[in-house]
């Protein structure tokens, strides 16, 4: 763990094990157990019974919330959101008797995201900056930026701002007054 960092709270009983960074303001609950390699940003809150690694990457301002394993391959940008009992995958075929640690398939979930409760992301996958997975969602491919994707497997069914607003048709935030523009089959800000 980091060393002479006294703005750090990590409960009793988690368990952190050797080679972890736990960065400024982060607050790690109940249960947690932070595996050799795992960096931790600053600003982070790991909810009870989270399970983080070897070697993952969690960024700065991310919540995960209680339940939620996330496993060696797997990314986290910063600003992330992840629901209780998100579910990560990180082989795509696996059999208890073959052994297939060679083929861990990556999974990057970009800054802003929010992953709902109960949602499962299978592996080899991206979570597109501020997207959206509604809880329970199954997600089996790509979700673009700003994407609102529900179902299983999930689909998008409309578009959502960086506060999290669902965009209707003029495509303005009525949170903030953030403009998009489509650009094909994806919408970029052209004002914020």
């Amino acid at each position: 763990m980091s060393e002479g960092k006294t703005d750090i709270f990590v409960h009793d009983t988690a368990i952190v094990d050797g080679n972890v960074e736990i960065g400024e303001g982060s607050a790690i609950w109940h249960f947690v157990h932070l595996l050799s390699g795992t960096r931790v940003g600053r600003n982070c809150t790991l909810g009870q019974n989270v399970m983080a690694g070897p070697d993952v990457k969690i960024g700065d301002g991310s919540k995960i919330q209680n339940n939620v394993s996330i496993y060696y391959g797997v990314e986290l940008e910063e600003d992330v959101f992840i629901g209780p009992s998100a579910v990560f995958t990180n082989v795509i075929t696996p059999r208890a008797h073959v052994d297939r640690k060679r083929e861990f398939a990556r999974t990057l979930v970009k800054r802003g995201a929010t992953l709902g409760a109960n949602c499962t992301i299978v592996c080899g996958n991206s979570i597109g900056r501020y997207a959206m997975v509604g809880a329970g969602s199954v997600v089996t491919r790509d979700v673009p930026d700003h994407a609102l994707v529900l179902g299983n497997p999930a689909r998008q069914v409309g578009w959502v701002s960086s506060a999290g607003e669902r965009l209707t048709e003029d495509l303005v935030c009525p949170r903030t007054g953030e403009r998009f523009e489509l650009d094909g089959s994806h919408i970029k800000v052209v004002s914020e």
